[in-house]
């Protein structure tokens, strides 16, 4: 697990928050913010997620397994 992955899953928690007060409030901004930051969350996790898997492959290019 790496800093992008964690980060990124805990953005996504946060706006699933921010959406559901945002839905339940009728607070439109609240709820776009938080369904932007979810996606962002996303994106990052995804990141991380592709960091780790570069990193397998070097690893067992190298013999580091």
């Amino acid at each position: 697990m790496n800093k992008n992955k964690v980060d990124g899953t805990l953005k996504q928690i946060k706006g699933s928050v921010k959406e559901a007060l945002g839905k339940v409030t009728g607070n439109t901004s609240l709820e776009v913010e938080g369904v932007a930051e979810k996606t962002a969350g996303k994106v990052q996790e995804g990141v991380g997620k592709t960091q780790e898997k570069a990193k397998d492959i070097a690893d067992k290019a190298t013999g580091k397994d």
